[in-house]
């Protein structure tokens, strides 16, 4: 299989018309066709309906269209992230992620892709789940992080990362230290501590209210929430990958089903600089299992 028909398979798809797409892509028709019919022998069947007026995918190509235009756009991805590394070209990368998620998730992937430019410009926004949605939508960042974007857009694509749980997290001095599972029923006497500005947050409320258990304050950010369970003013439902100082340790809630998916955001159909690509990349082939426990 040859990169030029994929390119050609691709814009016949888009434009169901042979004589069209043979002018998009600069050749013949006769090469553009000899080129489909080539790969088509590759594949197996007709990716077209030859109907007039337009062509018609079948239902192979209706299959094979994602596929091919996956594969065309890495390899795309890849000319540009190689032909920017040889001209030293300076990389940026913008993504956005809500306060819930951990930057540190993301290191190991900025040091990999820093090694592959001169120079290499970071730039992180943070914000509320919808905050993130309307920076992708409005072209300030490229590529969002978080557990959910609360933005019905079309355009929006999302490919989830991993899958983790929500746990207990308490002093070493606290009274349930040194168990490895609580119970419901030992929560009932306990100060809950919301975090309000998780995805989740109200979520997790909801469900601990169907069990009898209410939260007692709410905390808007992750620091006031470490420092308050530190003191022992309460306890707190975090999620697997958040940081913990050596003070706090955390145990799983027997019967409470608390779990949040991480996922990958971006814009359907924009362009992205080598450097989003290539993160993109990563990102969506990384095996999270060990983070997400």
């Amino acid at each position: 299989m040859e990169m030029h028909q994929v390119r050609y398979f691709l814009a016949v798809a888009q434009l169901l018309n042979f004589t069209r797409a043979a002018e998009e892509c600069n050749v013949t028709q006769p090469s553009l066709t000899r080129a489909i019919k080539q790969l088509e022998a590759e594949l197996g069947g007709d990716l077209f309906r030859r109907e007039r007026p337009a062509a018609q995918l079948t239902e192979l190509g209706q299959r094979m269209h994602p596929l091919l235009k996956q594969c065309f756009d890495a390899a795309a991805g890849a000319r540009s992230l190689a032909s920017s590394f040889k001209s030293g070209e300076v990389g940026a990368l913008r993504v956005a992620l809500t306060h819930s998620i951990d930057l540190a998730l993301l290191i190991p992937h900025l040091n990999e892709i820093r090694r592959q430019f001169n120079q290499l410009e970071f730039r992180f926004l943070r914000g509320t789940s919808r905050e993130v949605g309307e920076f992708l939508k409005k072209g300030e960042a490229e590529l969002g992080i978080a557990a959910e974007i609360d933005e019905a857009w079309e355009r929006l694509d999302a490919w989830p990362l991993f899958t983790e749980s929500f746990e207990l997290v308490f002093g070493d001095g606290h009274r349930l230290a040194g168990r490895s599972s609580i119970e419901l029923d030992d929560l009932r006497s306990e100060q809950l501590l919301s975090r309000t500005f998780c995805e989740h947050s109200r979520r997790i409320s909801a469900s601990l209210r169907e069990h009898g258990i209410e939260h007692g304050h709410e905390i808007s950010s992750e620091r006031d929430l470490i420092e308050l369970v530190e003191a022992d003013i309460g306890v707190a439902m975090m999620p697997h990958t958040s940081p913990l100082p050596q003070t706090l340790t955390r145990a799983a809630v027997a019967g409470l089903d608390a779990r949040r998916t991480v996922s990958l955001y971006g814009v359907a159909g924009r362009q992205r600089t080598a450097v989003a690509s290539a993160v993109m990349r990563m990102l969506r082939g990384a095996d999270w299992r060990e983070i997400a426990g």
